[in-house]
C-alpha cells in the first residue's frame, strides 16, 4: 500500500489491556521501518495507561462509557484532521462508529474471517487473515498489508523510574521472585484458591519468593483473600495497590509470572518474563501469551470436548468453553509441574 513512510497513520484499538498490548508490537513494527510516520492511537482510559510505555505515538482517549457525549467528544478533537490510512482494529460496532468522525484515505479491517458485527461496511480494505490463530499474528497483519516488511512480533515498553523504584521495593532480591496474578475482572476465567495455595506452598518449597498482585475489582481482591486465608504464612499482596504501570513494572523486574487469561499475562510476555498462562474458556493458541506458549496450562480442548463433542480443529476459531466451571477442570499438579518445567528452563541450578 505505502511504498515510502505515510505522513500519518491512525489506530484504532480500544480494549482490554491484552489485545491492547498486542497491538503494540504491531505499532512497534510500523515505527521501526517507518520512524518519521507520525502514529495517532485512539484508545480507552484504562488502555492509555499502559500506552505510557510506548514511546513516539500520541495518544487519544475515547471514553467508552459516556455514550454519544463520548463520539462528539472524541469527533471534536480529531476535526480538520485527515490520515493516510486508520486501521481500524476491533471490530465492535462501539469501535466501528467511533471511526465515523475518522477522515482516511485507506479505511483497513479485519476481512471476512475475523471481522464481526458489520465491520466491513465500516472499511474499505480488509486484511487478509493469517494462517496463525493468534490474535497477535491478525494484528502484524496489518502492517504487513500497509507495506511493513519485517512482521517479527517484538515489544519494546519502558517503565518510568519512579514506577521501578516502587517495584524494587517489593521484590526480595536474594530470592527468584514469582508475581501471581490470580484473578481476571471476569470471573469464569478464574482459578481455584485451592489450586492457587498448592502452587504457592511448592513455589516456597523451592526458595521462590511469592507476590500477589492484581487490580482492585472486588472478584479479584476477594479471591487474593481467600488464597491469603488458606497460605500457611500470608504473601505480600499488592492486589489492588498498585497503578498499571507499576503492575508492568513489578513483572517486568519478576521472575516468573502466574495468571488467568488476563492482561498481565501478555504484558509479561512482552517484557519477556516467563508467564504460565492457565485457560480453559479460550483457545490459549488464540489468546494466549505469545511468546510463551509452551508454558501455557490448559484445559480447553477437555472442556469444549465435553460441550461440543468437537476438538478445536472442528470449530469456529472463536469458539468458548461456556461451562462456568471450565477452570475446575485444570489440577494443581498441573500448574506445579509446568512451574517445575519453567524453572528447569529458564533458571537451572
Amino acid at each position: 500500500m505505502f511504498t515510502s513512510a505515510p505522513q500519518s497513520l491512525c489506530i484504532l484499538r480500544l480494549s482490554a489491556i491484552g489485545d491492547v498490548c498486542n497491538t503494540i508490537a504491531t505499532v512497534q513494527a510500523i515505527q521501526k521501518q517507518w520512524p518519521e510516520t507520525q502514529i495517532t492511537w485512539i484508545t480507552g482510559q484504562l488502555e492509555a495507561k499502559l500506552l505510557d510505555a510506548v514511546s513516539g505515538i500520541e495518544v487519544i482517549v475515547f471514553d467508552k462509557k459516556a455514550g454519544i457525549k463520548g463520539y462528539r467528544e472524541l469527533w471534536k478533537k480529531l476535526k480538520g484532521r485527515r490520515f493516510d490510512a486508520l486501521l481500524h482494529m476491533q471490530y465492535a460496532i462501539r469501535a466501528s462508529i467511533a471511526t465515523l468522525g475518522i477522515k482516511a484515505k485507506y479505511r483497513i479491517g479485519f476481512d471476512k474471517a475475523r471481522s464481526q458485527d458489520l465491520q466491513t461496511l465500516f472499511t474499505n480494505i480488509q486484511v487478509p487473515s493469517p494462517k496463525s490463530l493468534h490474535v497477535a499474528d491478525g494484528l502484524m497483519a496489518f502492517a504487513k498489508t500497509i507495506g511493513v516488511k519485517d512482521d517479527t512480533l517484538s515489544w519494546s515498553l519502558t517503565s518510568s523510574s519512579k514506577d521501578r523504584d516502587w517495584a524494587i521495593d517489593k521484590i526480595q532480591p536474594q530470592q527468584r521472585n514469582l508475581v501471581l496474578v490470580p484473578g481476571a475482572s471476569k470471573a469464569y476465567k478464574n482459578w481455584t484458591a485451592t489450586g492457587y495455595v498448592e502452587v504457592i506452598e511448592h513455589a516456597r518449597q523451592r526458595g521462590w519468593n511469592v507476590i500477589l498482585a492484581g487490580s482492585p475489582a472486588q472478584v479479584e481482591v476477594d479471591l487474593a483473600n481467600a488464597i491469603q486465608s488458606k497460605l500457611s504464612e500470608p504473601c505480600l499482596s499488592l492486589v489492588g495497590q498498585s497503578s498499571l504501570m507499576e503492575m508492568l513494572a513489578l513483572i517486568d523486574l519478576a521472575d516468573a509470572v502466574i495468571a488467568p487469561d488476563t492482561g498481565p499475562t501478555h504484558m509479561a510476555s512482552a517484557v519477556q518474563t516467563p508467564v504460565i498462562g492457565l485457560y480453559a474458556h479460550h483457545n490459549p493458541y488464540r489468546v494466549g501469551p505469545y511468546n510463551y506458549l509452551d508454558y501455557v496450562v490448559s484445559a480447553y480442548e477437555d472442556a469444549i470436548l465435553v460441550e461440543t463433542g468437537k476438538k478445536s480443529d472442528q470449530l469456529d476459531w472463536r469458539t468458548r468453553a461456556k461451562d462456568p466451571d471450565a477452570m475446575q477442570r485444570i489440577q494443581s499438579s498441573s500448574v506445579i509441574n509446568m512451574f517445575d518445567k519453567l524453572v528447569e528452563d529458564f533458571y537451572p541450578q
